[in-house]
Formats: structure tokens, sequence, C-alpha cells
């Protein structure tokens, strides 16, 4: 058997006593994967953090900012629908490499030419770069570190939200001391040290062979994600969470307000939803890696959902610190499941980074329209009654796709 164009490396010819240790590897990866994380949600956030002092700067308009904000979501699927190809072809490493450092150039671009299209043009390169980063992150995880993957994607995840955090925080204060281009593409940095990172890792480990893996007797790897129905369910589940997170990031403070809060205090809600993301992805990975039954925490996590918008719509604004904190909660836990489902489901790491790419795709395209349906039903109904009412029964709706993703079974439908 002739050895695949995107094994070679220094590594593969090694002999096995002198590849590199599991622990080696294990730290690697880890510090590679962190670096990644840095850089995935920080370019998107700092825009939001500082959206009219560019729009003062560059003199756009507010239909120019929005198509800013709505790019992401438009590029995180088109970057999942293509990058299982592209990682296949040329191998995850290799492609990651090649993200990474168009992620950086990105946000270099954006920030040296003050203009709109440079702008959106640097707008665009980044968030295909984090689309594709968003699909072949599980993949790697699986084939590099496969006795760690609640560990390691807990970890990411974590890093990607702590990190949007502290951007969001730090870079409007200073665009003040040092101006708004520096603010933004300083961040840069992180960019280079995450691709020293990864040559580093591709030197040491080589490439992926996507092809290993255990496989059952009687299974087969031929497993089309766009025809099983397990995919489909995660996809919608992973979908549903995007929707509720993006639409109530977009419209969070406005709804409080319409509920009697004061600006001040909608805008503290929104920071609420926020910050429970560390607290649930670390319990989330603290528990898996327990061993605790990932059924109960799927279900909990969607029911946690389905609580904070019950109380969004219905329930006293009194408690609105509660029903902030519980979506973000559950949004932030079911996020981190479906990424690890994304490896723990499948057989050979082809199949998650398909598995990964099918259901990133079909979920930011329902995300996509969450903020977008959302506001145009608003602006319809003069009121938030009508979209409440719609994303709770969508909620209600997950809680029953939580139960079957959560199932002991494998993408083929046998059992795990």
């Amino acid at each position: 058997m002739s050895t695949p164009a995107n094994t070679n490396s220094r590594s593969d010819t090694l002999k096995p006593n002198h590849l590199p240790s599991a622990k080696f590897t294990f730290w690697l990866v880890l510090i590679a994967m962190i670096l990644l994380a840095t850089n995935m949600r920080a370019p998107i956030v700092a825009l939001g953090s500082i959206a009219p002092v560019v729009q003062e700067a560059l003199g756009i308009s507010e239909t120019e900012i929005g198509w800013l904000g709505a790019v992401p979501m438009l590029t995180f699927a088109i970057g999942a629908l293509i990058a299982p190809a592209i990682g296949k072809r040329f191998g995850l490493e290799n492609t990651l490499i090649a993200m990474v450092a168009l992620l950086t150039f990105g946000m270099v671009l954006r920030s040296v030419v003050p203009t709109w299209l440079g702008f959106l043009s640097g707008t665009l390169l980044l968030t295909l770069a984090i689309g594709f980063a968003n699909t072949l992150a599980a993949p790697v995880i699986k084939q590099r570190t496969p006795k760690h993957i609640p560990l390691i994607t807990g970890l990411f995840s974590l890093t990607m939200t702590v990190s949007a955090g502290i951007v969001a925080g730090v870079v409007l204060p200073l665009s003040e001391s040092i101006g708004w281009q520096w603010s933004l593409g300083g961040w840069s940095l992180l960019g280079l040290f995450a691709l020293v990172a990864w040559v580093f890792l591709r030197l040491r480990l080589g490439s992926s062979n996507h092809q290993a893996a255990i496989l059952p007797s009687s299974g087969s790897s031929e497993v089309s994600m766009w025809r099983a129905p397990f995919a489909w369910q995660i996809a919608v589940f992973m979908g549903l969470q995007s929707l509720l997170f993006y639409t109530v990031a977009s419209f969070l403070p406005s709804i409080w307000v319409s509920k009697g809060l004061s600006p001040v205090a909608a805008g503290q809600m929104g920071s609420v939803f926020q910050f429970m993301a560390p607290f649930a992805i670390l319990s989330l990975t603290w528990l898996v890696n327990r061993g605790r039954p990932i059924q109960a925490l799927a279900i909990s996590a969607s029911v946690l959902n389905v609580i904070g918008v019950l109380g969004v719509s219905y329930l006293t604004p009194d408690l609105a610190w509660l029903w902030s904190g519980l979506m973000g909660a559950g949004c932030s836990a079911i996020f981190t499941l479906s990424m690890m489902l994304f490896s723990m489901r499948t057989y050979t790491t082809n199949q998650s980074s398909e598995l990964s790419g099918m259901a990133q795709f079909v979920g930011y395209l329902l995300a996509f329209f969450g903020p977008l349906g959302t506001g145009w039903l608003h602006e319809a109904t003069d009121s938030w009654d009508l979209p409440l009412l719609l994303i709770l029964i969508l909620m209600v709706i997950n809680v029953g796709l939580a139960w079957l993703v959560s199932r002991p079974v494998m993408v083929d439908g046998k059992k795990a």
C-alpha cells in the first residue's frame, strides 16, 4: 500500500521508539489548541466592541456595519462546508497552518487599509479562516489525543470564551489610547504565536493520517454525514443553540429594556449571559471526565435554555440575572458538548472532520437567520412577544434533540 501524500514528513520515517511520547504529544497539542483558540473569537468580539469608532473613522453606514456583523456566520458556514475536503487533501495540520496565517493576515489587513473595502476584505479572510479552524479542531484532537477528547475540547472552548471576554473589555480603552487600528491589529501578535506553535507541532508530529482509526469489524468507514439521521440530529441540536446564542447576544439588552430594566442594568444582563460560559464549560468538562452520563448533561443544558427563555418571556424581570445566566450556561455547555460529540461519536478522523463540517455548516446557517428573523418579527409586530415565543418552542424541541444526540450510538447508528 502506498503512503498517503499528506503523511510525508520527517516524523513518518522515524522508528517507533523515536516517536514523541504520549505525554509530549498531549502538551504540544494542548498548547497549540489554546493558542489557536485565543484567535477564534477575539477578532470578532473586538469589532463589536468598537463598532461606532470604526464607523466614524471609516465614514461608513449602519448597513455596512450590519454586514460586518453578519459576515462571520456566513463565512463560518462556508468554511465548515469546504474544510473537510481541504483538510483531507492537504492534511489537517498543513491546512490549519495556512488558516492561522490567513487569519493573522486578515487581522492586519483590516487595520492597515483603513477603508470600507479593506476592512470588509480583512473580515472575510479572517472569518473564513476561523470557519476552517472551527471544523478541523475536533478531528485533530481525535487523531492526536484520543484519550483526552473531553479535556482538550473543554479547554479549547473555555479559552475561546475567556479570550473573547478579555478583548471585549480592553479593546475600547486601548483604542482611546493607541488608536482603533492598533487596538484591533495588535491582536495579530496572538496569531503569530499560534502560527509558530502549529508549525512546531507539524515538524515534530508530522501530518495526520486521516485514515487511521479503529473500525468495528462489521462497520464501514464510508458514512455520508448528509444521509445519516444521527448527523442531522447533532447539526440541528448545535444549530438551535447557535441561533439562541447569536440572537440573545444581539438583542438581550433591548429586550430587557422593554421589560422595564434601565439601559445600564440591561447591558449588565448581556455581561451575565457571557460570563456564565467559563463556569458552564469547566463544569461540563469536569463532569464528562468523571464519567457522568452525557445524556443527562445534554438534557440538563437544554432545559437551562428553556427555563432562561421562559423567564425572559413571561416571568419576573426582578430575576433577570438568573434568566440571562441560565441561557448563557446552557448555550456554552451545548456548544462544548457538540464539539466533543464530533470526536466521540465517529470512528475515524475523516468522519470527525466531515461531521464537524456538516454540523457547523447547518448550525451557522440557522444562526444567521436567528438575529435576522428576530429583528424582522420585532419590527413587524412592534413587540418581542412573538419572536420570544418562537424561540421558546425551538428550545423545547432542542430538549428532545438533546436526548437523541447523547444516546450511546455512533454516527452510523451502531451502539458505541
